[in-house]
């Protein structure tokens, strides 16, 4: 998985380095085979379930300092990025200098409006999250967009001073129908289906 994301970066024609920050050596191993650096292992302190990014990159960028490389900006890449484009990278750090913005990272618009969730309770009862929107028509409320999961560009001293990377970010809009985020089985399979699909078109 994670041989995907370190091409695109190279593909990308933009970084001075591919660096992967892993605690673990196999992990290492593979992104070395694939061309990345791994200058250094990551502590077992960021390297947890609930170790949030910012954290993670800030340190990165500490231990590159160290051995003497200080880029003016860095892009975190999630290595299970597998519908990764290089063309996207290029263009979200052209949107986060061309905003001004602290961050850039791609966004997908969700395919119904969130202003008309809806919950349900265990006894299969619904009922809207936003009550007032009820009887809202879908055409008439705005479009809202959610991470796509893919990567981060950051300007180095945004990373370093652990600022919020959604709020303060520029949102590069993607199609949703090439986002997968994985995270479980489901999403897995999905990602194989799309991953044929693709294939079988040409990767367009």
């Amino acid at each position: 998985m994670i041989a995907w994301s370190i091409e695109a970066a190279k593909q990308s024609g933009l970084f001075d380095k591919v660096v992967v920050s892993t605690d673990d050596q196999e992990i290492a191993m593979i992104a070395t085979a694939f061309g990345a650096d791994v200058p250094f292992m990551r502590p077992p302190t960021l390297a947890d379930d609930h170790t949030p990014t910012v954290p993670v990159i800030a340190h990165g960028i500490s231990e590159m300092a160290d051995l003497g490389t200080c880029p003016e900006a860095v892009c975190c890449i999630y290595p299970c990025a597998p519908f990764l484009r290089s063309e996207d990278l290029v263009a979200g750090l052209a949107l986060m200098n061309g905003s001004g913005s602290n961050f850039a990272y791609p966004v997908a618009e969700f395919a119904h409006p969130v202003q008309r969730a809806l919950l349900r309770a265990k006894n299969g009862k619904m009922q809207f999250l936003s009550p007032e929107h009820e009887m809202t028509r879908t055409q008439d409320l705005p479009p809202t967009f959610h991470d796509a999961g893919q990567f981060y560009w950051g300007k180095t001293e945004a990373w370093t001073a652990q600022r919020k990377m959604h709020s303060e970010g520029a949102g590069l809009i993607v199609p949703h129908w090439r986002i997968v985020d994985i995270d479980t089985d489901d999403d897995w399979l999905r990602a194989e289906l799309l991953f044929a699909l693709l294939a079988e078109k040409g990767g367009d």
